[in-house]
């Protein structure tokens, strides 16, 4: 993978910051805009829109006195070519692999949590 491509992917790790995204579907906002549904600081969200702005994701550029914010959507067409090389696989039912896991840990089966230490 590429930095770019990494950048797009940390980005995206963050559920602040996919609805940031999400929110930003839907047209250009004021960075207040951006912050009101959230319950942090407006300096929290601002950090989550450097993340955005650095992974391309978003661009920003000052208005009179407002700062605004504009989804770039083709910085996530090298992000999707790459999931569409996985497009041969067949599609997860994650409803059906979370009953499983409820179910295998309800009859006790030892699901290995990787933090073991070697003894």
């Amino acid at each position: 993978m590429t930095p770019a491509l990494d950048n797009v992917f940390a980005a995206l790790a963050d559920p602040t910051r996919r609805a940031i995204l999400a929110m930003l579907l839907e047209d250009d906002m004021a960075v207040t805009d951006v912050a009101a549904p959230f319950d942090m600081s407006l300096a929290a969200i601002s950090k989550h829109l450097v993340v955005l702005s650095n992974a391309g994701l978003i661009s920003q550029e000052k208005r009179g006195r407002v700062k605004w914010c504009k989804l770039e959507p083709d910085a996530m067409r090298e992000a999707s070519v790459w999931m569409q090389g996985f497009g041969q696989f067949e599609a997860v039912n994650l409803d059906a692999f979370e009953r499983f896991l409820e179910a295998e840990i309800q009859i006790g089966v030892d699901i290995p949590s990787g933090n073991e230490q070697d003894m």
